[in-house]
């Protein structure tokens, strides 16, 4: 199981790096109190659970600029992990699209040039949020594996997930297949350690479709 300290420094590294390929546009850098990695300022993960629509969800992250990333395109990135005793309890990684990219898309020649929005001009791309918790204390088998990664606001979408995420692998995920342009040209700069994370999956759960991490 990787220590905090681990997890800590792959996040200012990660925060460090986004800033210098410009891909971060805001950063709030990682704080540790206690084994609890957030970030400065607002960490409040009610807001983004809440009955509201998606709009208004984003517009609250941002304005209380509760995430540790803001991304070139207004997608804001959260890392949170709590330790305890050194034991890893919980961990929300999540993503945040901006839902309107209207002044990137209504006005694509002043960024067609630049091959880090190459990813986000297409008008036919449709934001949704996307998050992976490590949750054991809240654990159903199947109905809410103890790793899972949840798309869009679906109440009941938890997808198993083989094992908790390091910051690494999590932003890997997210520039790959969302930046990909960018995460192409910068590849060397985001590489993945290998994880000593242990697996959470049931057997159960491996026999549904989930996302295996080995």
């Amino acid at each position: 199981m990787l220590k905090s300290n681990i997890i800590y420094t792959q996040i200012q590294k990660i925060t460090a790096k986004l800033i210098e390929v410009n891909l971060s546009v805001e950063q709030n850098f990682p704080s540790n109190q206690n084994g609890v990695i957030s970030y400065t300022g607002i960490h409040d993960i009610s807001i983004a659970i809440k009955d509201f629509a998606y709009e208004e969800i984003y517009q609250k992250l941002e304005e209380t600029k509760n995430y540790n990333i803001k991304m070139i395109d207004g997608a804001l990135i959260q890392l949170l992990y709590d330790y305890q005793h050194g034991k890893l309890i919980s961990h929300r990684l999540a993503f945040f699209p901006s839902p309107s990219l209207e002044s990137f898309q209504n006005e694509p020649e002043l960024y067609e040039d630049d091959e880090l929005y190459a990813d986000i001009l297409a008008k036919n791309i449709v934001t949704f949020p996307i998050r992976f918790d490590f949750d054991p204390k809240n654990f159903k088998e199947l109905e809410h594996p103890r790793t899972h990664v949840t798309f869009g606001q679906y109440k009941n979408c938890r997808i198993p997930v083989s094992t908790p995420l390091t910051p690494e692998l999590f932003i890997n995920f997210i520039l790959r297949n969302f930046y990909n342009t960018a995460f192409t040209k910068h590849t060397d700069d985001f590489p993945v350690s290998p994880s000593s994370l242990n697996q959470t999956i049931t057997d159960k759960e491996k026999g549904v479709f989930h996302l295996g991490i080995y």
